[in-house]
């Protein structure tokens, strides 16, 4: 019997570990506590620090070159070049970016389709006029022959 209980005990002190383990972990993943992860005693951060640079959560600033101008001012974000500050915003410059791609895109697909509708009538012209890619190729090769027999007779 003094065995089983000793058994039960060492059991529960483990489970009693685990748990405290356990919930101190998901403590550590609702509120980022240090102090919990690395063990160490450590100071608490100041405030007078975290106060003194009112811009540490600002989004870091770039300033365009002139084709990055060009890019905002064809893309329709801004009408003149006068308008554009002196820095911007990454995010700002790649949605000019991106706005300028699809634009670019959509000139591609329009020029393909009107070279398609151009072949097409180019093609449709030739069959009028009975020229096909075979009769093409057979007059080449005649002509070919002819000049061949006329190099042979001259040497």
């Amino acid at each position: 019997m003094g065995s089983l209980r000793g058994l039960r005990l060492a059991a529960g002190n483990c489970f009693r570990l685990y748990e405290r383990n356990a919930s101190s972990s998901l403590r550590l993943t609702r509120n980022s506590d240090l102090k919990r992860i690395t063990g160490f005693c450590t100071k608490p951060q100041e405030s007078s620090k975290a106060s003194s640079n009112p811009y540490s959560h600002r989004v870091p600033l770039h300033k365009p070159t002139d084709w990055e101008r060009k890019i905002l001012i064809w893309s329709g974000r801004f009408k003149k070049e006068d308008e554009i500050p002196e820095t911007i915003s990454f995010e700002m410059l790649d949605a000019a970016k991106n706005k300028l791609r699809v634009k670019v895109s959509y000139v591609m697909i329009a020029l393909t389709v009107a070279g398609c509708i151009l072949m097409i009538i180019e093609g449709k012209k030739a069959a009028r006029r009975n020229e096909s890619l075979t009769s093409l190729n057979l007059e080449k090769k005649a002509r070919l022959r002819e000049e061949a027999a006329l190099k042979a007779k001259t040497e």
